[in-house]
C-alpha cells in the first residue's frame, strides 16, 4: 500500500462519523452546526481571534497554541498505564511546567490561562487546549481545517516527565516514545509538520523566536526541504543542545529534525513532505485528531468542527531559498528522487525571528 493510499484510508476512517451527521441546528447568533451544544463555541472563538491571536493571525500565540496542544496530548502512554493524554493536565498541574521538555510553555499557558477561565463553563481545560490550537491553526494559510470534538473530562492528575521528546533525542528515542502514544514513525513525521509554523524560545535563549524555516507564518513544506540543506552543522555544532547549525542566517534547525529527516527509518517518509502540500496538510490533520483523542473515549466527544474556521488558501509554492540550488540539498531517501524545485529570486535568505 502506499503512503498516499494509507493517508487516504487515515482520512476515511477518522472523519466517517462527522460525514454521516445529516442534521443542521441554527444557532441563535444565526451560525448552523450540527449539534446545538456547539453553539457556545462562537463566543469563545470570537474572544479567542480578537483577543488571543490578535484579531487572527498566525503568530507567536497560534504558533504557541499548538505547541502546547502537542505537550499536554503526547504525556500518554498504552504500555505502563500512565497520563491522560489530551486532557488539559498540563494547564492544570503547576508540576508539569517544570519539566526541561516543557521549557518556555508557561508563557503561553499564562496567556491563555484568564480566557480558559472565562470560558470553563463551556470547555474543560483539556478542550480549552485543542480548541485554542484548532482556532490557532485556521490562521495560518495553507493550514487543514482541524477537527475539535467536545467533552472531555478535566484532568485528574499530572502526566509524568519524560514522556515529552527533545529536540537532543536521539531517532531511536523518539521513535519510541512515540509508539508509546500509539504513533508509527510515519505519523510522528506528519506531526513534526507542526514546525513549519514553529520557532524556539529555550533553545538558545540569547535568540528567542528564532523560526524553523523561512516561512513560519505560513503552514507549507518548507521546513522538510530546508531541513535537508547541506551545511557546516552536524549534531553537536550548534551552540546549544539540541540544535544544529543552519546554512542559513537567523534559522534554526532542532537536532532532532535533522536525524529523523536523515534516518533510513524516516527519510523517505520526511521526502514526501517536500513539495505536495496537500499530502502534507491531510495527514498532519488526521494525525491531530488522533493526538487530541489520546486518553479519551470518542463516544463521549461531540463534533464541533464546522466551529472552526476554514484557513486561507496556500501562498506560494516550494521552492529553495535564494542562493540554494538543487545541490544544496542532502536528499536521504534513496527509493523516491528528490523533486526539481525552483530557487527563489534576489540575495540569500536571511530568516527574521517571529515577534514575542
Amino acid at each position: 500500500m502506499s503512503f498516499k493510499s494509507l493517508v487516504a484510508l487515515l482520512t476515511l476512517a477518522t472523519t466517517a462519523s462527522a460525514a454521516a451527521l445529516t442534521r443542521r441546528v441554527t444557532c441563535s447568533d444565526g451560525n448552523v452546526v450540527s449539534n446545538e451544544k456547539c453553539c457556545a463555541l462562537f463566543p469563545v472563538l470570537a474572544d479567542l481571534q480578537e483577543n488571543l491571536f490578535d484579531g487572527g493571525i498566525c503568530g507567536e500565540d497560534a504558533h504557541s497554541a499548538l505547541r502546547l496542544s502537542f505537550h499536554d496530548a503526547i504525556g500518554f502512554s498504552l504500555t505502563q498505564n500512565f497520563g491522560g493524554g489530551a486532557d488539559g493536565s498540563i494547564s492544570t498541574f503547576p508540576i508539569e511546567l517544570t519539566f526541561h521538555a516543557n521549557g518556555g510553555i508557561d508563557d503561553i499557558v499564562s496567556s491563555q490561562a484568564p480566557f480558559a477561565a472565562n470560558h470553563s463553563n463551556v470547555l474543560s481545560p483539556g478542550d480549552f487546549i485543542q480548541f485554542a490550537a484548532a482556532v490557532g491553526v485556521s490562521n495560518c494559510p495553507g493550514a487543514p481545517r482541524l477537527k475539535f470534538l467536545l467533552g472531555r473530562p478535566p484532568p485528574k492528575a499530572a502526566a509524568p516527565d519524560l514522556t515529552i521528546p527533545e529536540p537532543f533525542d536521539n531517532v531511536t528515542s523518539i521513535l519510541a516514545r512515540f509508539k508509546d502514544a500509539g504513533f508509527a514513525p510515519i505519523e510522528a513525521i506528519a506531526l513534526l509538520a507542526s514546525h513549519t509554523i514553529a520557532a524556539a524560545d529555550v533553545v538558545d535563549p540569547t535568540i528567542p523566536g528564532t523560526p524553523f524555516d523561512s516561512t513560519p507564518f505560513l503552514f507549507d513544506s518548507q521546513v522538510f526541504i530546508e531541513t535537508l540543506l547541506v551545511g557546516t552543522g552536524f549534531p553537536g555544532d550548534g551552540p546549544n543542545q539540541g540544535e544544529v547549525e543552519s546554512p542559513l542566517a537567523g534559522e534554526m534547525r532542532l537536532q532532532s529534525d535533522f536525524e529523523l529527516s536523515r534516518d533510513p527509518r524516516t527519510a523517505c517518509f520526511w521526502q514526501l513532505n517536500v513539495n505536495d502540500l496537500t499530502y502534507t496538510a491531510d495527514f498532519f490533520e488526521v494525525e491531530m485528531l488522533k493526538l487530541g483523542l489520546l486518553g479519551q473515549n470518542l463516544a463521549d466527544l461531540v463534533d464541533c468542527s464546522d466551529v472552526i474556521p476554514v484557513p486561507k488558501a496556500a501562498q506560494g509554492h516550494a521552492h529553495l531559498p535564494a542562493g540554494k540550488t538543487q545541490s544544496d540539498i542532502q536528499a536521504s531517501c534513496s527509493d523516491i528522487p528528490f523533486p526539481s524545485l525552483p530557487t527563489d529570486p534576489g540575495p540569500a535568505t536571511s530568516v527574521a525571528a517571529v515577534p514575542g
